[in-house]
């Protein structure tokens, strides 16, 4: 059925952005460098990006690449293909060409959405995706030219177009490829009800959730708006996802569109704009912000939250930043691409892994899936049941892998992250078993490490490693970098890591980098790490 207004009460991502511009529609909406758009504009933007794609050729279940850095026209770009019934794909800005050509292939992709300079590469590619029909070229001031249809004189058409658009359902299909910590990326498909009800649906604890589309509208209208800079990319699960719930709130998202992280920038960004919360990717982000915040104490009045998810904050960064605001609220969720987001962390002394308090549909599982229970010592792999994805787009192998049936017919979503069950029934956070060192019989959770090598007041950033090793098959190795001029040396760090963690877990060999290298979206690089603790020639970094 075809309607000439996507307006109703089902809890689509595009339904739920029109019902709540409805509501608010003189409120702002979306801050990105210059621009500036109301929910009424950001909901008529993407309205014009869909009648572009309907006029194209796009057909409603087709698959829409999105290749951006963080701007405005990512998430125009995202509700204009759910509101043409079209399915958005991020793609990661960092790839390179044969990175592109897998996801664009595997994706089956038949239009992209791209700044010039980024299609660019896509362009030398083209022949090899076939399928790819329909490109949209989003003007960057690159001198690239490469072959497809201007954004804006896109949209300046879709202007002039009747075309009526799809009805849209929660049953709309939601698909986020995710690179994870090794392999090539995957697309893990969601119902768009599911994923807003496990990521993106904010409530206050005891309030139920909303019934449709029009009460997350009456509840936006009822919200005190406040701001969000948004540091994570919106290509990306932790960035997407903050952007997105604090636009079915009602409230204003602010857009980090620099192309370097640069603490000094994005304090003159948030003092600016007056933001309450900023949204940021674990240490790699948080500690220079706040350490920056310290040399200039006197700004950013207006924030009173720090919220990181993707990787846990290590009790150091949360000191910095009481150190700042001794009365900010961190707020540091666990969640996965496969999972949503399952918990928040809670505050502790000490250090070691993080604890989590987990939803009901959470739990730590055994190896025949079943629940671990409370004050146990047995470690599982976290997964949610119930609300979950329908899978892995293009591959049901791995389907059946990450989503298993347990004894009891009961489907589960099986995260990479191992951990252990508390006495209290929060979970204790060991780290991600793809990167798990087995030395000597005994396994190592690199997080662990690493966030005892980062309280160290000498280490900026560290990642840790397994490196091959003749007796105990695999050694502990961390690569480090130092945070000033002083350099500690190896047997002191060594000694700081044997005063918090058995013997074992103490790092063999330390190597130091001028600059630790992390992904797009502020985790850790593994793979180059592994590289530097083998002693080989690292790669270039993609971009």
């Amino acid at each position: 059925m075809m309607t000439d207004s996507p307006r109703g009460t089902d809890l689509s991502l595009s339904g739920l952005l029109t019902a709540v511009a409805a509501a608010v529609p003189q409120r702002l909406a979306v801050v990105a460098g210059e621009r500036r758009l109301t929910y009424a504009e950001l909901d008529a933007r993407a309205t014009l990006v869909a009648r572009h794609l309907l006029d194209a050729g796009i057909r409603p279940g087709e698959h829409v690449a999105v290749l951006s850095f963080n701007r405005a026209e990512w998430l125009e770009t995202a509700f204009g293909a759910w509101r043409a019934g079209a399915v958005p794909i991020n793609v990661n800005y960092r790839y390179v060409a044969g990175e592109l050509r897998y996801l664009l292939d595997d994706a089956d992709a038949v239009a992209l959405v791209a700044e010039r300079s980024l299609a660019a590469t896509v362009e030398r590619i083209r022949g090899d995706l076939p399928l790819l029909r329909h490109v949209v070229l989003i003007d960057d001031d690159a001198p690239d030219r490469p072959e497809g249809v201007d954004y804006e004189a896109a949209l300046a058409a879709a202007a002039r177009s009747a075309t009526p658009l799809p009805a849209t359902s929660g049953d709309d299909l939601y698909l986020l490829y995710t690179g994870g910590t090794t392999g090539y990326p995957k697309g893990v498909m969601w119902r768009q009800e599911d994923i807003f009800r496990v990521a993106l649906e904010l409530r206050r604890p005891g309030t139920p959730r909303a019934a449709d589309a029009a009460a997350v509208a009456e509840r936006a209208a009822r919200t005190t708006p406040s701001r969000m800079l948004v540091l994570g990319p919106v290509m990306h699960a932790a960035g997407q996802w903050n952007a997105l719930s604090m636009l079915f709130r009602g409230c204003t998202v602010v857009l980090n569109t620099d192309r370097v992280f640069s603490p000094i920038r994005i304090v003159d960004l948030a003092d600016r704009e007056g933001v309450q919360t900023v949204q940021c990717v674990g240490d790699a982000m948080a500690r220079p912000l706040a350490q920056e915040l310290l040399r200039s104490p006197g700004r950013c009045q207006a924030l009173t939250t720090v919220s990181s998810g993707g990787t846990p904050l290590t009790p150091t960064a949360r000191q910095l930043w009481r150190a700042w605001k001794p009365g900010i609220t961190i707020n540091d969720s666990y969640g996965g691409s496969e999972t949503g987001v399952c918990g928040s962390a809670t505050s502790r002394a000490g250090r070691g892994p993080r604890r989590f308090a987990m939803g009901a549909s959470v739990a730590v599982l055994d190896e025949r899936l079943r629940p671990i229970p409370p004050g146990s010592d047995q470690i599982g792999r976290i997964a949610r049941t119930g609300r979950i994805p329908l899978g892995y787009y293009n591959d049901p192998v791995k389907t059946a892998q990450t989503f298993p049936v347990d004894e009891q017919g009961r489907r589960w979503a099986i995260s990479g992250d191992y951990g252990t069950v508390a006495a209290d029934g929060s979970v204790e956070l060991l780290g991600r078993g793809s990167t798990v060192i087995n030395t000597g019989g005994e396994k190592v959770y690199p997080e662990e490490v690493e966030e005892v090598l980062k309280a160290h007041p000498d280490v900026a950033d560290a990642i840790v490693v397994a490196a091959p090793d003749e007796r105990l098959g695999q050694r502990v190795s961390a690569v480090i970098a130092l945070s000033g001029d002083r350099q500690p040396s190896k047997a002191e760090l060594r000694a700081h890591c044997r005063a918090h963690l058995a013997g074992f877990k103490v790092p063999r060999t330390i190597r130091v980098v001028d600059e630790v290298r992390r992904t797009a979206v502020g985790k850790q690089d593994y793979r180059w790490a592994s590289r530097v603790a083998r002693g080989e020639p690292a790669p270039a970094p993609s971009r």
